[in-house]
């Protein structure tokens, strides 16, 4: 600076001088001038005169400008070589700075102390491609014309505080593109700087930083989670040896409360001299790999109780991990391994089928007994082990095998097993006659098991078989009724010539064995009875219920078929049709003439029905104004009046007893009697029918035998119709008893019913007779006088099954007849119970 001075200063001087000198020049009044014009002999014009001046003054100035460059030239060029270092070291940290400034995408913002806003960076972090612009740059600072609203304000004011108080700052704000911007705002140098940087790359690898984390969290949860699952006790341990991480298992092998405080304690599952056996026989660890090595078999005391466990503990680049397997049953179960191999072998000896195993190297290894007694071979040539080979050589040379034209490349074939991958099956046919099915099946550690089925048997079965086939379709060919059998399937498989001559079916057809519905087709033609094709169809391809069904066929030409499905026990149905032409046609003239009589009898009951109640009303008026002629209350009547007025009385009574029979009969048809119950003195109430019978007894010389206890007690029934049930019967033992002869009425009381018997000792009557003595309108006189409209009997028992009871009869011819009447006691008592 200061030569910068001094050549200020020389350069004022020269120009002083040379203005000096012009000022001379023009005035002419100057010394100086004079003399230059008197030395050059006053010959020279005067603005020669001032040009010779001027140059003169050049030459001064040019002369202390020499001296002074002279002067200062050495300090000048030592001060420029300082000047280009520092300038060169300006230029590096410019450099450096504006390569840190660049590296990555970042906005710096410095405001000085008049507070004027110097923005470096990259302006496109707010405004893609404007960055060399000056205007666009000053519009980062406009943060809400980029930055989210809430990010913009909290933005400003933070950098408002910063410019007023220096109060620093840090902030993760979001664009309006969706970036991702770090704000960071300090005092530096009395200056306040604010830095916007982008992080948006860094956030999404944070972001995916610890979504790899959170996914390694969750697999070691999952595996956790995996190892408490199983039985097997799992442990890791530390580079010290202590117990790191324990799963369930192992807390209930140790017995602890829970895994904290198993690990808490250090509770170990092995005792020191286990642990330090592991310890030994631990392999190197290499690049954080153990060698493997075989688990060791260990006891320890597991859940309380002494067990026997395979250890392995791994070393790891941080420890060592652990499982104990429980293998305590191990023996035991190769024990019972070795015994179901011996009862296997028993089993094997037990089979009918001849079983011979051989080895990879093809020598026998295994036979049981019917293998020995399949070929007959010696025990010690066996239990020698002899290859397959030198068995079949010995079984040709005793002729045990059937004659091959190459016996060498039947061997092959035969020992060609032990290289197939699949087991084969042949047939052998050995010179006795014998069908042998041999299946060869390779063995999984190499080798061939041969399987000997003698089919000989079957064979012969299957022949018969076929016989007995050829003649069932003889048989069924010569019957007469239609016979066919569906298989399983739904096919047709057997059908007689009667079948097929029936439904009009070609040979051609059932050689190609129809399903049914086929058959149903053809057969719904002649009869078209589609309700019971499908019935019989359901039988044949019913899969699970399948019930035999029966129905019954009307053909179009008037043939009628009754048709059975039967289910047969392999899955089969058979088919048989019967022709009931003829007794369709007797069933439905004995329906028609039963038909007949029904409406008969109907008729019958209708007609005395409404004759009985046309009867009733005269009869009625006959009783009474015979009452009023029997009283004489209209006059005195002579003897044979009288006489003929009881007559009339009589036998109007008669009739109207035989009326109202009819008209109970009529009532308990239609349903509509009902029985008055009541409390009914048995006594009184037999003694009130005897008392209406005594007249007909004294005319017919009949003598009664009551046989009543006393304590006979009282009946819950209607009195009026068991008086009618006594008066019937009693009527009816006097009516076929003769002269002389006794009828008896006999009470008994049992604890649960009244049983009331009349017996007479006349005639008696046939069994035919008897069957029929209840019947309505059924009347005989066997030879008395005694001759009814057959309802006394009827009424009998229809008022005693009223009452809930039963009637029954025992008579025979020449022994009498005896009614029993039985009456349910409901609610009923004895009389001295009642008395008591």
């Amino acid at each position: 600076m200061r030569v910068e001075r001094r050549v200020r200063r020389g350069w004022r001087a020269g120009c002083l001088v040379v203005a000096g000198a012009c000022c001379l020049a023009l005035d002419g009044r100057r010394p100086a001038l004079a003399a230059v014009r008197d030395l050059a002999g006053g010959g020279w014009p005067t603005h020669n005169v001032a040009g010779l001046a001027i140059l003169i003054g050049i030459t001064a100035f040019a002369t202390i400008l020499a001296l002074l460059h002279l002067s200062e030239r050495s300090r000048w060029t030592r001060r420029e070589r300082e000047l280009s270092a520092a300038l060169a070291a300006l230029r590096g940290a410019h450099d450096r700075a504006e390569m840190f400034l660049n590296a990555e995408r970042q906005i710096v913002v410095t405001w000085d102390a008049r507070g004027e806003p110097q923005i470096e960076g990259d302006p496109s972090l707010a405004f893609d491609g404007m960055r060399g612009a000056a205007g666009p740059s000053r519009r980062v600072l406009a943060f809400s014309s980029w930055l989210l609203p809430a990010d913009a304000a909290a933005l400003e004011e933070a950098v408002e505080a910063l410019r007023a108080r220096g109060t620093s700052f840090h902030a993760c704000l979001n664009s309006q593109s969706g970036h991702s911007i770090d704000a960071q705002g300090l005092a530096v140098a009395g200056r306040a700087l604010l830095r916007l940087r982008e992080t948006t790359r860094e956030n999404r690898e944070l972001f995916e930083l610890r979504e790899t984390l959170d996914d390694a969290r969750r697999g070691l949860a999952s595996l956790a989670g995996l190892l408490d699952a199983i039985p097997q006790p799992v442990w890791r341990r530390n580079r010290e040896g202590g117990l790191a991480w324990v799963n369930l298992a192992y807390v209930a092998a140790v017995e602890a409360r829970s895994r904290e405080a198993a690990l808490e304690a250090g509770t170990e599952l092995l005792d020191r001299q286990a642990r330090d056996l592991i310890a030994r026989e631990d392999g190197p660890v290499r690049a954080g790999l153990a060698a493997p090595r075989p688990p060791l078999r260990l006891s320890a005391v597991v859940a309380g109780g002494r067990r026997i466990l395979d250890v392995t503990e791994t070393p790891q680049e941080h420890g060592r991990v652990g499982i104990a397997v429980d293998v305590s049953e191990l023996e035991s179960v190769r024990a019972d391994l070795q015994r179901q191999m011996d009862a296997n072998v028993r089993t094997l000896d037990q089979l009918s089928t001849a079983v011979a195993m051989f080895d990879a190297r093809q020598k026998l290894i295994f036979h049981n007994a019917a293998y020995r007694e399949l070929w007959g071979l010696d025990l010690a040539f066996l239990e020698s082990g002899p290859t397959d080979g030198e068995i079949l050589d010995r079984l040709r040379a005793q002729r045990k095998l059937q004659e091959q034209a190459d016996f060498r490349a039947w061997k092959q074939g035969v020992l060609s097993a032990y290289r197939a991958a699949e087991a084969s099956e042949t047939w052998w046919y050995p010179p006795d006659g014998r069908i042998l099915r041999v299946v060869a099946e390779p063995n999984p550690q190499g080798g061939v098991t041969y399987l000997f089925d003698d089919h000989s048997d079957r064979v012969k079965l299957e022949s018969s078989y076929n016989a007995l086939l050829l003649v069932q379709a003889e048989t069924l060919d010569t019957l007469t009724e239609p016979v066919a059998v569906f298989g399983a399937d739904g096919r047709l498989t057997v059908a007689n010539r009667a079948f097929a001559t029936l439904w009009r079916l070609s040979p051609e057809t059932l050689a190609a064995r129809p399903h049914v519905d086929r058959i149903i087709e053809s057969c719904r033609v002649l009869a078209p009875d589609e309700e019971s094709w499908l019935d019989i169809r359901d039988v044949v391809v019913a899969l699970e219920s399948r019930p035999a069904v029966g129905r019954r066929l009307n053909v179009v030409d008037g043939t009628v078929l009754d048709c059975s499905a039967q289910p047969l026990p392999d899955g089969a149905t058979l088919i048989t049709l019967i022709d009931v032409t003829a007794s369709v046609n007797v069933e439905r003239m004995l329906t028609e003439k039963n038909e007949a009589l029904e409406k008969a009898a109907k008729l019958r009951d209708t007609f005395v029905h409404h004759v009985s109640y046309e009867l009733r009303s005269p009869l009625t008026n006959i009783i009474g104004f015979t009452q009023l002629l029997g009283d004489e209350t209209v006059g005195a009547l002579n003897e044979r009046q009288r006489e003929y007025s009881e007559h009339i009385m009589r036998s109007s009574g008669s009739l109207l007893v035989i009326i109202n029979d009819i008209l109970d009969l009529a009532s308990i048809d239609a349903g509509s009697l009902e029985l008055q119950r009541e409390t009914v003195d048995v006594r009184a109430t037999i003694e009130a029918s005897v008392r209406g019978i005594e007249d007909r007894m004294k005319e017919s010389g009949v003598s009664l035998d009551l046989d009543v206890p006393a304590g006979i007690g009282s009946l819950r029934a209607d009195g009026k119709r068991v008086r009618q049930v006594l008066f019937n019967l009693l009527s009816n033992a006097v009516g076929f008893s003769g002269p002389g002869q006794t009828v008896s009425l006999r009470a008994r009381r049992t604890a649960d019913d009244l049983v009331l018997t009349v017996a007479d000792h006349g005639r008696g009557m046939p069994p035919e007779v008897a069957e029929r003595v209840f019947d309505r309108f059924e009347s005989h006189s066997f030879g008395t006088r005694h001759r009814g409209v057959g309802l006394g009997l009827s009424i009998v028992r229809s008022f005693v099954e009223l009452h809930g009871g039963r009637v029954t009869l025992d008579t025979a011819p020449g022994q009498g007849t005896r009614v029993t009447c039985t009456f349910p006691l409901l609610g009923s008592t004895p009389q001295m119970e009642a008395a008591e």
